[in-house]
This record gives structure tokens, sequence and C-alpha cells, in this order.
């Protein structure tokens, strides 16, 4: 097998893992003769900043000793196998770097033979790159959990990032669909990618010249919709690993049907959109101080698909509404609908100048359409009837343009569909 028909295989099924953004756009068009938006092994992750970078997206090898029930590349599963070599990912990255087809490389892999054989391989390319080639492009690597913590350090003092999956919600979860995975050893690696990443810093400040350890942190990915597990216990599972092992990101991944699989899997995926909801209100706990018990209620243990998260929220307290953006403090003005965090920064700044009224807020860019129901300035105050729960979210519903994406944009205007 050569390295073309490798990468084919590995990098197909490097799309199931989550842990660097997508751009999950459609195959090459039917026709076309330039031009591809599949782009073999290449995906799209973005910099806080909103800057887009390319990575070559590929597994190590989709063998596996593992029989998780969820997973394609499961050893019971009958799957097309390859495996590249430690030269041949490096060569591939280099060669991609070169003619600017990417900024960096996320490497994951099947486990083979054991977890700390799988991790040494990992950890060769990163060191190969590094070291012999003077690579200095982006590496994530993803870590094997139980591998040793030798590995471990040496992983982190080459990548970029690491990041460990915790696979499923609940350690119930794992129990019934990856059994030789336990949530301890999971956590542990975790825990040990934390600590070494708090020490390199805590020398740091002490002065000493330590060297940077994994500089852009860790993350994690979590299947979504292969158990009944509702979203408040899985929103529940993140909150609990970013205050205990300060993630930067949990990545949410919509279970994907998979050919054979096991009974106890769900026939069809969850709605996508329920992925974007956890996204939401994963946003709303790290940025805007809520608390999971606030997005949810006991008859309600799952995010509303038809509308946000802050929005839901609002609807279920208007007694709080509306908020008088002149004198609110911070974290109320977080709660309206409408203003993100950016924009509260700017309200508290100006309004100490003067009082904030509706022009201002406009200029400041709040989506006013939905936020004008929830706020008051000197010269806009909801009318009482504006405020009814009920006829708020029927017409705020109704006025939500169904989202298109560019493909069906195009296909619409092609075939002259309004």
């Amino acid at each position: 097998m050569n390295v073309q028909q490798k990468l084919a295989i590995l990098a197909d099924a490097a799309k199931y893992d989550a842990s660097c953004a997508s751009s999950g756009s459609r195959t090459k068009r039917e026709g076309a003769t330039l031009g591809s938006t599949e782009g073999m092994g290449i995906c799209h992750s973005y910099t806080p900043d909103g800057r887009c970078v390319s990575l070559l997206k590929i597994l190590f090898t989709n063998y596996c000793i593992y029989d998780c029930k969820f997973c394609v590349n499961r050893v019971t599963s009958d799957i097309p196998r390859a495996r590249f070599t430690v030269d041949e990912v490096v060569r591939l990255t280099l060669e991609f770097y070169r003619r600017n087809y990417i900024e960096g490389l996320f490497l994951s892999s099947g486990i083979i033979q054991s977890p700390d054989y799988t991790m040494e391989q990992l950890v060769a390319v990163a060191r190969k790159l590094r070291t012999e080639h003077r690579y200095g492009g982006y590496i994530h690597l993803k870590t094997i959990p139980g591998c040793s913590g030798k590995l471990l350090t040496e992983a982190g003092l080459h990548a970029d990032r690491l990041s460990v999956n915790i696979e499923l919600p609940t350690a119930g979860d794992l129990a019934e669909l990856a059994p030789e995975k336990e949530r301890p050893t999971i956590e542990g690696s975790m825990v040990e990618i934390h600590d070494k990443i708090s020490e390199q810093r805590t020398d740091r400040k002490a002065g000493f010249r330590a060297p940077a350890f994994a500089p852009a942190g860790q993350s994690t990915q979590m299947i979504v919709g292969a158990t009944p597990t509702p979203d408040v216990q899985i929103l529940s599972t993140a909150n609990e690993l970013y205050d205990a092992h300060r993630l930067r990101r949990v990545y949410y991944s919509a279970y994907s049907p998979i050919p054979h699989g096991d009974g106890r899997l769900p026939p069809d995926q969850p709605p996508l959109v329920r992925e974007h909801r956890l996204y939401q209100a994963d946003w709303l706990l790290r940025f805007y101080d809520f608390e999971v018990g606030e997005l949810f209620t006991p008859e309600l243990p799952n995010l509303d698909l038809e509308i946000d998260p802050k929005l839901a929220w609002a609807l279920r307290r208007r007694e709080q509404f509306p908020v008088d953006v002149n004198r609110a403090p911070r974290e109320l003005l977080l709660r309206i609908p409408g203003v993100g965090v950016r924009t509260v920064d700017r309200m508290l700044r100006q309004r100490r100048i003067r009082a904030l009224r509706m022009a201002d807020l406009k200029k400041l860019r709040v989506a006013w359409n939905r936020a004008k129901f929830f706020l008051q300035t000197p010269d806009h105050r909801p009318r009482p009837q504006d405020l009814e729960s009920l006829l708020l979210r029927e017409r705020l519903t109704a006025a939500a343009p169904r989202q298109l994406s560019l493909f069906d944009a195009m296909q619409s205007a092609q075939t002259g569909e309004v």
C-alpha cells in the first residue's frame, strides 16, 4: 500500500475526531475540473482571534485493540486498515507545509499493542519534526490514556496542544459501550497534563527558564447521542472537567451511525442542532457566568432545539426583564439575549461618560431584534404585551430565518427557488 492509499484511509478515519474543528464541506462537485472542498487530510481550525488555520488531520493507524461499540475503527470492524510509519507522517507534514497547504499537524491513532507503544509512535513523529527538521509549525497530539508519564512529558515538550478523549459523558456510558476504557485512567492522564502545565507556569513565574509544555493547553472530546444521557448530564460532566483540569475546550461530537453497529446504539444520528446548542450552552458556562442548573428544569433535562439556551433561560425568567442598561451590573447585562461579552464591556465603558440610548446600542452591534424585548433605555421600554413569554417565544421563533449552507443557497439560486 503506497502513502497515497494510506492517506486516503487514515485521513477519512480521522474525520470522526472533533477535537480540532473542520469545515465539514461537501466533496468535489460533479463535473468540476479545478478545485475541491474535500482536501484529503486537511481540516480547518480557528485561533482565539478568529484566524483560520489549516491542519493535516490524520490517524497514525486505524488498527485498534479495543472494541468500543461506537467507533468505526474498533477491532471487530471490517473496514480497510492502514498504518503509517513515523517517517511517512514526518514527510507528509513537511511536504504539505512547504507547499503552503497546511500550517500544522493534528495526529491521533488507534491503539496498537499497548498505550505506551502507540504513544511512543506519536511522540516519535513530533520529536523528529522538532529536533531533526526544526519544524516550528503547530502540532496537536492525541494522548493515549494510560500511557506512561515519561511519554506524556515528552509529548508536551514537542506538541503545542495535547488532548485526551473522555469519549462518553458518564462512567456508566463507558461501561456500556467501551468497557475496556475506564474514566479514572482517562482523567489520570488529564491530571498529569494539567499538573505539568501548572508546574511549568509556576517555574516561569519564579524566573526559571523552563521549557514550554503544551502551551496551547489540553482539550477533550465527548460523543453525544450514542446513549440516552440528557444534556444536563453532558454539560455537568464538561463543567467538572473544566474545573478540575482547566481544559481549553470540550468538543461535542454528534454520534454518527456506523456500518454493522452494535444493537445498543441508536439507528439514527441525533439532530446536529443538538450539538450546536451544547456548544452555545458551553459558551454560557465559560464566559457568561451561567451555572449548569440554570439552563434546565427537572421537567426539561435537554436543551431546547428551537431557540438558543440564553434566550430559553430569559423566557423562563421574564420577571427579571427588562434590564436597565444604564444601571444594571455586568452579570445581569450578560444575561440579556443578543448581547455578547465584548458588547457588555463596551457598554460599561461608554455609560460612564453618558447614558446609553437605543442608537448607541445599535452602534455597539447589539442584536437589536432580539435584545429589544429584554432591555430598556431612556428612549426605549418594551410594552407590557411584548413581555408575555409564550407570545414572545412565538414571535422570536417565527422571525428567525432558516439557516442554509452555502451549497443549499447556491442550489436554490440555480433552480430558481426562493
